[in-house]
């Protein structure tokens, strides 16, 4: 899982693996997209361990219909929470039927898009794959899911597994997966949408599947550009094959997180499907690394419980800082480590809660325990490290694990010193800069960048020369960026020979940070700047337009005519500044209210949030609201993703301070849905 999710094991339930195990589970499921229900037949075998009066399947807001135990009607009790089987269980095998219905309350989501199609999609990380389907909350309850997925011609259908059969039924088609091992139920999938995929073989002759909707295929090389490679890659630096058989990469629309890790299919993110230029500021690859590494690190093997999540996200993040190591060199890699070495520095300040901590941060669960394994990977040598996580893969395959079972295989290969280690990098919230600096010293990038840094504090005349020097220099972009930042409050005439460097060189990224450098742009800076619209680069022409634009009003015109035809990421970054720059331009055009309309639409339930987000946002800014204005900002705040609803919350309580658009909100109540009605009625109130 990319950022932001942990899973929490509840030690209660865990307590029934020890009556029973759950061997798999077959599903018949039907999706009604008007209704937004999921409807099912469900075949669970089991045994009993240990006799016991109760069995429990996790099951949020479900109706159970036709429940029969071994084929013959049984007690059952539903609880709101859990389907509880009530019989005089002995050690024995079972089967358990019974038919669902359920109206997902979260974990399943039907997004509607253009052309009154839909797409459908899962997010079960933590404990909510049991608000969709009949399972289990315990991540050490591992089951072999095989699942039949029916839904309308046209679109396709993807759970985990193989793809046993497709058939039509009417105007259906049932899509039959199987999987041939267990998994925890967290990592059950469905995504349906009308996608196109491309079809390749890794060198080992996995089958590789990658997705995109139909209107994005241009997109395909840039987005996908090395996944391929990633996936060669870790399955030889691991030294244990992939384990499921298929691998799929799909992306959805407004999904809640960067991606996640569901066993044979990652689902990602809609803002990593770029073009070339986009691939620039938002490529794919980091995410595309995590998530493939989470196949063995949390799908293969699982952590038993969050205490030891770090087993899971510091692998993912270290392996995809390996795999991206091989693609964009050393100094990149060293680069990147360095950088969270600074975040995890400042964080420890405050920062109480350790590594081997089910309340750990995200930023420490995986990048400081991408460090741990980084100081791990070098104290004892790559041979030693190989050995040790073919051994620990190996040995718990299929199986739930913590940190001892780790070091129980790095002892047979190494003396080294886990006890320290685990007191320096995994129970304790400080971070140990002196190790830190002396591994991320062998490379001579970072020399540099000590060297700089060391020099923040240094009045600009006494360093200039050796900034100049450093710029001119073949040394990795990433230092020379760091100057470009260290002089940021440094008076214009003090750095404009450093900033004319910087923007000479051939990094998309060193002159982005000048893009960055300034609110203002001196007049003798402005012909230098204006070089900066031509970047390949979004994010870079998205800074540049808008600060020159607010610097020259005589010439604000001109870059309009120049960008008027931008629209920049998929969320159409480029396109909604310059309508709100257009319309904020005296006299610039004859027909605003057509500009107004499509500013407006942008922030219209038609689009994903972060483009939403991003015309409500200019929107505001620029003072174009009306009632449509409000209307869409009021959606915003019962959307599933809570980064937008969380926005949408904000920017109400801010616009509630004016008095005016006060009355604007009440006149707009009574026509709003009763769950908007309801968030609007309590902000109103506080």
């Amino acid at each position: 899982m990319k950022y932001f999710a942990l899973f929490i094991t509840s030690f209660a339930f865990a307590q029934q693996t020890q009556f029973v195990d759950f061997k798999s589970v077959s599903a018949q499921l039907k999706l009604n997209a008007k209704e937004k229900s999921v409807s099912g037949n469900v075949n669970y075998e089991f045994d009993v361990l240990q006799p016991t009066d109760t069995i429990k399947i996790d099951a949020k807001n479900m109706e159970f219909t036709d429940v029969k135990l071994n084929g013959n009607e049984v007690a059952f009790l539903n609880t709101g929470k859990q389907l509880q089987i009530i019989a005089k269980f002995i050690k024995s095998k079972n089967q358990l039927h019974f038919n669902y219905l359920v109206k997902p309350k979260q974990a399943l989501y039907f997004i509607p898009i253009e052309n009154s199609e839909i797409q459908i999609w899962t997010q079960g990380q933590g404990r909510y794959t049991s608000n969709w389907f009949p399972s289990f909350d315990d991540v050490n309850e591992k089951v072999i899911f095989n699942v039949e997925v029916a839904y309308e011609k046209g679109y396709q259908a993807i759970s985990n597994g193989v793809l046993k059969s497709k058939t039509e039924h009417n105007n259906e088609i049932h899509w039959q997966y199987q999987m041939k091992k267990p998994m925890s139920s967290y990592l059950l999938m469905l995504a349906i949408g009308k996608f196109d995929k491309k079809e390749f073989k890794s060198k080992s002759n996995i089958p590789l599947e990658y997705y995109l909707e139909n209107k994005d295929l241009a997109r395909f090389e840039p987005t996908y550009r090395y996944s391929k490679r990633i996936f060669d890659f870790l399955e030889k630096e691991i030294g244990v094959g992939y384990p499921w058989g298929v691998y799929r990469e799909i992306p959805v629309r407004d999904f809640l997180y960067a991606g996640m890790e569901n066993t044979t299919t990652t689902l990602f993110a809609t803002r990593y499907v770029n073009d070339s230029i986009g691939f620039e500021d938002r490529s794919y690859t980091n995410v595309d690394a995590h998530e493939l590494a989470h196949h063995w690190f949390g799908d293969l093997i699982t952590a038993e419980s969050s205490t030891h999540h770090w087993l899971q996200e510091g692998f993912a993040t270290y392996y995809a800082l390996l795999a991206e190591r091989s693609i964009y060199g050393d100094d990149y890699f060293y680069s990147k480590l360095y950088e969270t070495a600074q975040q995890l520095k400042f964080a420890s300040r405050t920062d109480t809660i350790p590594v081997l901590n089910a309340k750990a941060s995200s930023l420490t669960f995986y990048e400081k325990g991408a460090w741990a394994l980084f100081v791990l990977h070098e104290s004892i040598g790559d041979k030693a490290f190989k050995k040790a996580i073919k051994s620990y893969l190996k040995k718990y395959t299929y199986q739930n694990v913590n940190t001892q079972n780790f070091f129980d295989e790095i002892k047979k290969v190494s003396n080294f010193d886990l006890d320290k280690f685990q007191k320096t990098w995994l129970e304790s919230t400080a971070f140990d800069t002196p190790t830190a600096n002396a591994l991320l010293s062998k490379n001579k990038a970072i020399q540099v960048r000590l060297e700089v840094d060391k020099l923040k504090k240094t009045p600009l005349p006494e360093k200039k020369d050796f900034l100049i020097k450093t710029l001119n220099s073949t040394v990795y972009h990433t230092v020379k960026e760091a100057i470009i930042n260290q002089i940021t409050n440094e008076k214009y005439e003090a750095k404009k020979e450093l900033l004319q460097i910087a923007l000479n060189s051939n990094y998309l990224q060193l002159r982005q940070a000048v893009a960055a450098n300034f609110n203002q742009i001196p007049e003798d800076f402005r012909t230098a700047y204006e070089t900066l619209l031509d970047d390949k680069s979004y994010q870079t022409q998205e800074m540049a337009l808008y600060v020159l634009w607010k610097s020259f009003p005589d010439q604000q015109t001109k870059y309009l005519d120049k960008s008027k035809n931008w629209i920049g990421f998929n969320d159409y970054n480029l396109r909604t500044l310059w309508l709100s720059l257009a319309l904020s331009t005296t006299d610039y055009t004859a027909e605003p209210q057509a500009l107004i309309e499509e500013l407006i639409g942008f922030s219209s339930t038609k689009y994903e949030a972060t483009t939403r987000q991003n015309a409500l946002e200019k929107l505001v800014a620029f003072k174009l609201i009306n009632d449509t204005v409000l209307v869409n900002l009021v959606s915003a705040t019962t959307h599933h993703m809570w980064q937008f609803s969380k926005f949408g919350r904000d920017t109400i309580r801010i616009l509630l301070k004016n008095s005016e658009i006060r009355v604007s909100f009440e006149r707009i109540l009574p026509n709003l849905t009763p769950d908007e009605q309801f968030q609007l009625n309590r902000l109103l109130k506080e």
